[in-house]
C-alpha cells in the first residue's frame, strides 16, 4: 500500500501573538516544531510538545533563521558556519524539551528562506546536514523533492524525506514559487487536493508556468500558519484514504528498509 506523511509547521507562535490551531494534530501525522528564532518562546516550545504527544504525532525541529520580525522568511547573507551553527542550536533547544516531556524527536526540517537557500545552495545544505549528524545521526532530515538539502542529508548518511506542498505553487525548475508572488500560495482547498493527489498518484505536479515537473514525495506539507490550514488538513487526510493511501508518520523502520 502506497504511504504518505502529512506534515504541518506547528508552535509558531511567539508571546500573546498566536498562529495555529490545535485541531490540525488531528489529521496531519507529523508535526515541525518552531525553535525560538523565527517563532516560538520557551513556554509556547513546551506546550507545544506537549500537544504533540498529546495527539501521538511525530515531533520534528524547524530551524529557521534569527528573524522574528520576519517571520523567517526573509533572505539572509549567512555563512555555512552561521547556519551550522543556527541548527545546531535550535535543535537542541527543542530536544530538551521533547526530553522532558518523555517524547522522541524524529527529524528535522528548515524554515522559511533557511529551507528555500539550502534547497538550491549545496554549502547551505551540507552545512545544515551536518548539524542535524552531529546532534543526532538517527533523526530524518526533511527537505524540499529534488532539492540540494535532500542530496547533502543523503551524502551526510541521514535518512532523507523529499517534501511536496499543498499549498504552494511550483516553478518549471521545481523550487516552489516566491511567496512575493501573487500565485505562491494556493488558497483553494479542491485546488490542493488536486495537486497532491497527482504528486502521490502521479509522482508529477503542474507548474505555474503549465509544465509537468517530476517529484517523488515522501511527506507532504500544510502550512500551519495559513487560515484555511485545518481544512485542509482535513480533507487532504480524508482524500488520501479514499484512494487507498494511508497517512502515516516516517519512522526509521521505514527509512531502514530502502526509503528515500
Amino acid at each position: 500500500m502506497k504511504t504518505i506523511d502529512l506534515n504541518c509547521d506547528f508552535g509558531e507562535r511567539f508571546g500573546v501573538y498566536r498562529l495555529g490551531q490545535e485541531e490540525i494534530l488531528s489529521y496531519v501525522t507529523s508535526v515541525n516544531i518552531a525553535c525560538g528564532f523565527h517563532a516560538g518562546d520557551p513556554l509556547v516550545m513546551r506546550e507545544t510538545v506537549q500537544l504533540a504527544i498529546r495527539h501521538g504525532v511525530a515531533i520534528g525541529a524547524h530551524p529557521g533563521f534569527p528573524d522574528l520580525l520576519g517571520f523567517g522568511r526573509r533572505m539572509m547573507a549567512v555563512s555555512p558556519e552561521e547556519v551550522y551553527a543556527y541548527v545546531v542550536y535550535q535543535i537542541g533547544a527543542l530536544s530538551a524539551f521533547v526530553k522532558a516531556e518523555g517524547g522522541v524527536m524524529t527529524h528535522v526540517k528548515p524554515h522559511g528562506a533557511l529551507y528555500n537557500m539550502a534547497a538550491t545552495d549545496a554549502a547551505l545544505a551540507k552545512a545544515v546536514a551536518k548539524a542535524v549528524r552531529d546532534v543526532d545521526p538517527g533523526l530524518v532530515l526533511y527537505g524540499l523533492a529534488g532539492s540540494e538539502l535532500i542530496r547533502a542529508g543523503q551524502a551526510h548518511g541521514l535518512r532523507t524525506a523529499s517534501e511536496a506542498f499543498a499549498d504552494r505553487t511550483y516553478q518549471a525548475d521545481g523550487t516552489l514559487t516566491p511567496r512575493n508572488c501573487r500565485e505562491a500560495v494556493i488558497v483553494d482547498e479542491e485546488e490542493a487536493v488536486r495537486q497532491v493527489l497527482m504528486i502521490v498518484r502521479e509522482r508529477r505536479v503542474r507548474s505555474v508556468q503549465g509544465t509537468e515537473v517530476a517529484i517523488d514525495a515522501d511527506t507532504i506539507c500544510v502550512h500551519g500558519d495559513n487560515e484555511q490550514a485545518v481544512r485542509f488538513a482535513r480533507r487532504l487526510h480524508a482524500a488520501l484514504q479514499n484512494e487507498g493511501i494511508a497517512v502515516r508518520p516516517i519512522s526509521p523502520i521505514d527509512k531502514a528498509a530502502g526509503g528515500t
